[in-house]
């Protein structure tokens, strides 16, 4: 991605400064008593930098950045050898700020949480090593405080970037999907949409066969238009939610009305997906009971805690047991097909039926 990739750059960056800044010391500071040492662990440590420069311009493994810290860690141990036993704790070590890359590299790649490990093993390490005697807190702790504090707040930055870019991204994506989308309705509304209105007038003039076409052209116009005006229904918002309401809305035909509210009913999508299945078996359940031709109403309504979507039909009702005596016989479509989904939700559904007044089928799902 664009956005990290100039984190990546800005590290090595750092890492060449802080080089120059360590090969400056050594040069200057005149506490160093093996400096010739102190040179090959600089060699080793300009090697490393443009290792990992290269390296972390193509793969950002977990593996490499663990190497990154072991790698620094050896070079913070040979800087006692270089500093000599008579210096005082207070002395640069010779890898100097060069500590903070793999820092900034676990930061930028796993977040405040990962750079903040890396820095509290670094500083460490590095107060342990500044001590004669092991671990020692009467040596400065400064260099130590800062450390995590880059570690954290530049994780966090990064972090946050990289969310702000994924979040632009899918708002172009949709925005370039809404306009190609507005390109094809105008097409098909010029085109199609007019060629079924056509066919569905002539058939209902001409009668007979050509009536039942018409009305098949129709019921196709319809759905088209609603498929128009409802949009796409599998679009999540930045929260991973769904509006299960406009994919409700997709069922709307001739004889199945769909009134869903003006807002959307936001549902994470694996749960929207289950609650328009349950729905369309609800459907199927009138089709294939009440006849191609039964009026259906579709419902849905929500609140502080949950959604509630309810299919209404005009057919017969269901006889009393009648539920209950079709799961006996493993017929299983209402028990396994809306209950059992529902109930995977942690929702309820409930049946009310009349005979000779139809049935209807409440779903409720918490949000």
């Amino acid at each position: 991605m664009g956005i990290e990739g100039s984190f990546w750059r800005a590290i090595a960056v750092y890492r060449f400064a802080s080089l120059g800044y360590a090969a400056l010391l050594l040069v200057s500071a005149g506490g160093y008593q093996r400096p010739v040492a102190g040179w090959l662990v600089l060699g080793v440590m300009t090697v490393w930098t443009v290792a990992t420069t290269i390296a972390y311009s193509t793969s950002r493994s977990r593996s490499l950045l663990v190497v990154d810290v072991l790698v620094t860690l050896g070079c913070m141990a040979a800087s006692p050898y270089v500093q000599g036993a008579d210096t005082g704790p207070g002395l640069m070590p010779v890898t100097a700020t060069w500590v903070g890359g793999p820092v900034l590299a676990w930061a930028v790649h796993g977040g405040r949480r990962a750079g903040a490990v890396a820095a509290i093993v670094l500083s460490l390490a590095d107060l342990w090593l500044r001590g004669p005697h092991g671990f020692n807190l009467s040596v400065p702790v400064n260099g130590a405080v800062l450390l995590i504090l880059a570690g954290t707040v530049v994780g966090h930055v990064a972090r946050l970037t990289k969310d702000a870019e994924q979040r632009l991204q899918r708002a172009v994506e949709r925005e370039a999907a809404g306009r190609e989308r507005e390109r094809i309705a105008r097409g098909i509304h010029d085109s199609v949409l007019q060629v079924l209105a056509l066919v569905q007038r002539r058939g209902l003039e001409l009668g007979g066969e050509a009536a039942e076409l018409g009305r098949l052209a129709g019921e196709q116009e319809a759905a088209v238009r609603e498929l128009i005006r409802s949009g796409p229904a599998g679009a999540e918002d930045d929260a991973g939610l769904v509006d299960v309401g406009a994919r409700l809305r997709r069922f709307t035909t001739p004889t199945v009305t769909v009134s869903t509210p003006a807002t959307p009913l936001p549902l994470p999508a694996a749960h929207a997906r289950e609650v328009e299945a349950a729905v369309g078996a609800a459907l199927d359940n009138v089709r294939w009971h009440c006849g191609d031709d039964a009026r259906a109403w579709v419902f849905a309504e929500n609140d502080d805690v949950s959604i509630t979507i309810t299919v209404r039909d005009e057919g017969p009702g269901i006889p009393e047991g009648r539920l209950a005596e079709a799961e006996a016989e493993g017929r299983l479509g209402i028990a396994q097909s809306i209950r059992g989904r529902v109930a995977g939700l942690g929702g309820t559904v409930a049946f009310t039926s009349v005979p000779g007044q139809g049935t209807e089928v409440e779903i409720k799902v918490a949000k």
